[in-house]
C-alpha cells in the first residue's frame, strides 16, 4: 500500500470531502430535509423512511461544522436540518423526538429511545451554539427534563433504555436488533454523556451540572471495568453485567468523550479521578485491539474468545480521536504512531474513491460490502466528520503547546 500522511492538512481535506459530499448528495429536494437512505453504490433508495438518528446527527454535524469553518453554506444546511427537525420530528403530542417518519414526513414510529432523545439534545445544543436560537435552547431543555423525569433511575442510578411514545414502560428496550433486550446499556449512557456535556456547556445550571456529574459517576462506578480496562456493555436494572463481548470501538470512543465531559465540567478533583480511567481504556485498546492490517478490531467475543477482524467505519474514526487524545494527555508516542496505520487503512479500504464518502465496512470485507449503506438510519457524517474536526483541534492544540503534555 502507498503510504498516506497523517497530518492536520490531510484530515482537514477529508473533512471538506465529507461535508461537500453530504451537501451535494443528500438533500431531499422533493420532500424537504434529507434523503432517508442511499446504497453502497450511491443510489438513492426511493421511499426510504427517515430516522431521528440520521437527522439529529446531520443537524449536529453541520452546526458544529459551521462553527468550525465559519462558512455560510454549512450554516444553511444546519438551518435546513433544524427546520426539518422542528417541523417533523418534534413530538407535539407527548414531547421528545419521534423515532421514524415516512419519506414524506408522516409519522411511522414514536418510541422514545433515550439514545435518540440525547442525540436530539446534542444536536440542538450545537445549533444553539451556532445561532443562539432561543427555540433550540428551549427545546433542548424540554427534552432534558423529559429524560430526567421518565428515563432516569432514581433508585439504582443511570438511565433506562426506552419508553413508549407516551413515556410509559416498554417490553422491547433494544436500540437495534443486534442489542440485548435489557433495560440499561453502555452505549446509551455514552450518548447521554456527550449530550449532557454539550447541554451543560450552553446551559450551566445546578440541575444540568448534577446530571452531568451523575452520568460521569455511572461510568466510573458501573460501566468501566477497571480490572480489564474495558467497558461492560449490557446491564439489568441493578447493574448486573449481561455482556457477551468487549467493544473496542466503544472503549476508545468513550476514552475521549469522558475526557471531553470532565473538561467541560471543569472540576479538577473529577479530572484526577477520571484521567487514569481514560488512559486505561486507551491503553487496553492499544494493547489488544490492533488488527492484522493496523486497523482497530470491532470487538472481542467472549464465547469464541476471538477478535472480530472486520472493520466498520466508525470504529476507525473514533480510534483516531481516542489515540490522539491519549497522546496529547501523555506524550507517549505509541499513541501517535498507531494513528498512522489506522489513517492509512481508512484511506485504502474505507474511503470510496469512486462514489465518495466512507464504506460502512472496509473494502477488505468484500463479501459484506453491499450490506452497508452510505446514508441511512445509522450512518451520517457524525463519526467520521466529528473525528476530522476533533483531530484538527488536537493537532492545533499540540502545535500551540509545542508538543503533547508530558
Amino acid at each position: 500500500m502507498k503510504a498516506t500522511v497523517f497530518s492536520y492538512q490531510s484530515v482537514r481535506e477529508e473533512l471538506d470531502n465529507i461535508a461537500n459530499w453530504w451537501m451535494d448528495n443528500t438533500l431531499d429536494r422533493q420532500h424537504g430535509g434529507f434523503i432517508g437512505e442511499m446504497d453502497h453504490l450511491g443510489n438513492i433508495v426511493k421511499g426510504a423512511n427517515k430516522g431521528i438518528i440520521l437527522n439529529s446527527r446531520i443537524l449536529w454535524f453541520f452546526s458544529e461544522l459551521a462553527i468550525f469553518s465559519g462558512q455560510e453554506d454549512h450554516k444553511k444546511v444546519a438551518e435546513r436540518a433544524f427546520e426539518y427537525f422542528m417541523t417533523y420530528f418534534d413530538d407535539r403530542v407527548y414531547g421528545g423526538a419521534l423515532w421514524e417518519l415516512s419519506a414524506e414526513g408522516e409519522f411511522v414510529h414514536g418510541k422514545k429511545q433515550t439514545y435518540a432523545q440525547c442525540f436530539s439534545i446534542y444536536a440542538l445544543s450545537a445549533y444553539y451554539k451556532l445561532t443562539q436560537s432561543v427555540k433550540a435552547l428551549v427545546k433542548a431543555n424540554e427534552y432534558f427534563e423529559l429524560i430526567e423525569k421518565h428515563a432516569r433511575d432514581r433508585v439504582n442510578g443511570g438511565y433506562v433504555e426506552a419508553s413508549t411514545r407516551d413515556w410509559l414502560s416498554i417490553e422491547d428496550f433494544r436500540l437495534s436488533e443486534k442489542d440485548l433486550n435489557v433495560p440499561k446499556s453502555m452505549n446509551t449512557h455514552l450518548h447521554v454523556l456527550e449530550a449532557y456535556a454539550s447541554f451543560y456547556q450552553i446551559n450551566p445550571t445546578e440541575k444540568t451540572e448534577e446530571a452531568l456529574r451523575h452520568v460521569i459517576e455511572i461510568f466510573v462506578e458501573n460501566i468501566v471495568d477497571q480490572q480489564s480496562g474495558h467497558q461492560k456493555l449490557f446491564f439489568d436494572m441493578t447493574w448486573k453485567d449481561k455482556s457477551s463481548a468487549f467493544s473496542y470501538g466503544h472503549d476508545i470512543e468513550a476514552s475521549w468523550l469522558l475526557w471531553e465531559a470532565v473538561e467541560l465540567l471543569g472540576d479538577e478533583a473529577v479530572k484526577i479521578t477520571v484521567k487514569p480511567i481514560v488512559l486505561q481504556l486507551a491503553s487496553a485498546c492499544l494493547a489488544e485491539a490492533i488488527g492484522d492490517q493496523g486497523q482497530v478490531c470491532d470487538e472481542f467475543d467472549f464465547t469464541t474468545q476471538r477478535r472480530h477482524q472486520s472493520s466498520e467505519w466508525w470504529v476507525q474514526a473514533e480510534a483516531l480521536v481516542g489515540f490522539m487524545n491519549a497522546y496529547y494527555l501523555t506524550a507517549n508516542t505509541q499513541y501517535l504512531d498507531v494513528c498512522k496505520p489506522i489513517w492509512q487503512f481508512i484511506n485504502h479500504y474505507h474511503l470510496d474513491k469512486e462514489n465518495g464518502e466512507w464504506h460502512w465496512l472496509s473494502s477488505n470485507d468484500t463479501s459484506s460490502l453491499s450490506s452497508g449503506y452510505k446514508v441511512g438510519f445509522w450512518k451520517a457524517p457524525y463519526h467520521n466528520g466529528r473525528a476530522m474536526m476533533e483531530l484538527c483541534r488536537l493537532f492545533k492544540i499540540i502545535e500551540a503547546k509545542g508538543g503533547a503534555c508530558a
